[in-house]
């Protein structure tokens, strides 16, 4: 009775004390929502009626308003393909077996011999195991049988060895590409690759990848500032962070949050992929990297972001699609009352945003500015007026409180892809880049020093840049790991970054013909 007893007696105060009772008994309910949805809930944040149609505006607003011009969009008719199983790629290898009858099948019950009318083909697709196996590499001796050199032994000769990527190592080129991109590309952990090897009768302990990698790393290090030329030469840079657990970091305990930093950018037709470590989440790290580019950089809002946009030849352009998302969270977590129905309402708006970019992206840079202004900015000016009028509705702490806030904040940076036809509405280009980097850090968990969480970057970034330049990263792996040995000048090095190699010198698989609709 005790806390009964210290209630106010003012109606006033007891309302407000409810209030506060009520805001905070919501946000946990909110948060125990998000929870349980981390927990179960299907991940995917796509919309199921996005691209199903212009989505309709809604009907009910609390404030009056002019409703919104949306464009017509008129849909062609079109083919549907047959179902069914898909046909053999045709660039796979055909090996005939025949199936005959016997000899004395082929002869009819009249006596007759049984002509040939056709036959009846029928595909299965084959696996042919890995083969390992060994190069020898065989340098013949020459002496000359009637001289003597000093001391009275006789001069020899030899035939150098070719340069190697890993001087006096014992894997190929092949090797390393394979053993690299099981890493840095399907994300298997070099223990895993050594049961793989085992399998195939070979013992390769993975201290000895784990070594091979690291030196690949160092042999390429070269590369690094023609990699981070090259993200500053290009209009845009997308950016990210995702953690990284790095072991034996001097003066810090081997629990400590890392980070790998990713920079995309380049020129648009030949765009960089680039990680970066470091131990801190500083924003002093890309502006570090970054120095004097001028441009447009779009990023998510993580305040460590906000220092790139205090030069005057930095535009710092939002991300949509963390606005979306927290507006996605309230409208799955929350009770279906009226924070619902205004979630639905941004979530509708945004998703006609998108459809204007889905109608536009083949058009130039200039053409979709164009369209922008004619077609998407009324549509932000209404979700614009949605978050001013309604933000004092909601408790400040909701779900959709904080949504509505976060979008009003992050508002000026998400409107400016608007007026540049080289961005798009949200930095998604970084988040997929940055992806492989969280996936494979859920199979090997950490790197082991310092200098290998840097090695990691390297290769990351070629394998990424490779499929950003659509480049099978095996192929160009071990095209680099042959060539990079005898180049001689930084023309060389550059010719063979994944931006700039000739395609038609890597040993790839022509791809797979689309089939006809």
């Amino acid at each position: 009775m005790g806390d009964i007893e210290n209630l106010p007696d003012d109606v006033g105060q007891l309302k407000h004390l409810v209030w506060d009772y009520y805001q905070q008994n919501r946000h946990l309910q909110d948060r125990v929502a998000l929870l349980q949805a981390a927990l179960y809930a299907p991940k995917s944040e796509k919309s199921k009626d996005l691209f199903q149609g212009i989505l309709p505006l809604p009907l009910v607003r609390i404030a009056e308003a002019k409703p919104v011009e949306v464009p017509v969009v008129e849909i062609p008719a079109h083919t549907r393909t047959k179902r069914g199983r898909k046909p053999l790629p045709d660039h796979l290898p055909r090996i005939e077996i025949i199936h005959d009858l016997p000899e004395d099948q082929k002869v009819c019950a009249c006596g007759t011999c049984l002509k040939r009318i056709g036959e009846e083909v029928s595909e299965k697709l084959d696996y042919v195991p890995a083969v390992m196996q060994v190069e020898r590499h065989i340098r013949p001796k020459y002496a000359c049988p009637a001289c003597d050199g000093e001391e009275g032994m006789p001069v020899v000769r030899i035939a150098p060895m070719p340069p190697q990527i890993i001087p006096k190592g014992m894997a190929t080129p092949s090797l390393l590409a394979q053993v690299i991109t099981a890493k840095f590309v399907d994300a298997m952990p070099f223990y895993r690759q050594t049961k793989q090897f085992a399998r195939l009768g070979v013992d390769i302990p993975r201290h000895s990848m784990s070594g091979w990698a690291m030196a690949v790393a160092k042999a390429l290090e070269s590369l690094h500032e023609l990699f981070r030329a090259e993200i500053r030469s290009g209009p845009v840079i997308n950016m990210d962070e995702t953690t990284l657990q790095v072991l034996k970091e001097p003066g810090r305990p081997d629990t400590s949050t890392s980070y790998l930093w990713l920079f995309r950018g380049g020129k648009p037709d030949r765009p960089t992929v680039v990680y970066r470590y470091d131990p801190t989440r500083s924003g002093s790290v890309p502006k570090e990297y970054l120095g004097e580019f001028k441009g447009y950089i779009q990023t998510d809002g993580y305040a460590g972001y906000q220092a790139l946009g205090e030069s005057d030849d930095i535009i710092h352009v939002g991300c949509m699609a963390h606005i979306r998302r927290k507006f996605v969270d309230v409208q799955e977590e929350t009770s279906k009352k009226v924070m619902h129905g205004t979630a639905k309402e941004i979530l509708d708006l945004i998703g006609l945003l998108y459809k204007v970019e889905h109608n536009i992206k083949e058009l130039s840079p200039e053409e979709k500015v164009s369209k922008r202004r004619e077609q998407a900015v009324p549509i932000l000016d209404e979700i614009r007026t949605i978050l001013d009028d309604r933000i004092d509705h909601f408790p400040p702490k909701s779900l959709l409180g904080q949504a509505m806030t976060y979008a009003r904040n992050q508002w000026s940076r998400a409107v400016r892809y608007v007026d540049c036809g080289l961005l798009t509405p949200d930095n998604n280009a970084a988040e997929n880049a940055i992806r492989p980097v969280a996936l494979g850090r859920k199979n090997w968990l950490f790197a082991g020093v310092p200098k290998g969480a840097d090695a990691s970057a390297m290769l990351f970034s070629l394998v990424e840049t490779a499929k950003a330049n659509e480049i099978e990263p095996q192929a160009y792996l071990k095209f680099l790991f042959e060539r990079f040995p005898a180049v001689q000048t930084t023309e060389d090095m550059k010719a063979l970054m994944p931006q700039h190699v000739d395609k038609s010198l890597l040993p790839s698989l022509p791809k797979p013909k689309p089939r006809k609709k």
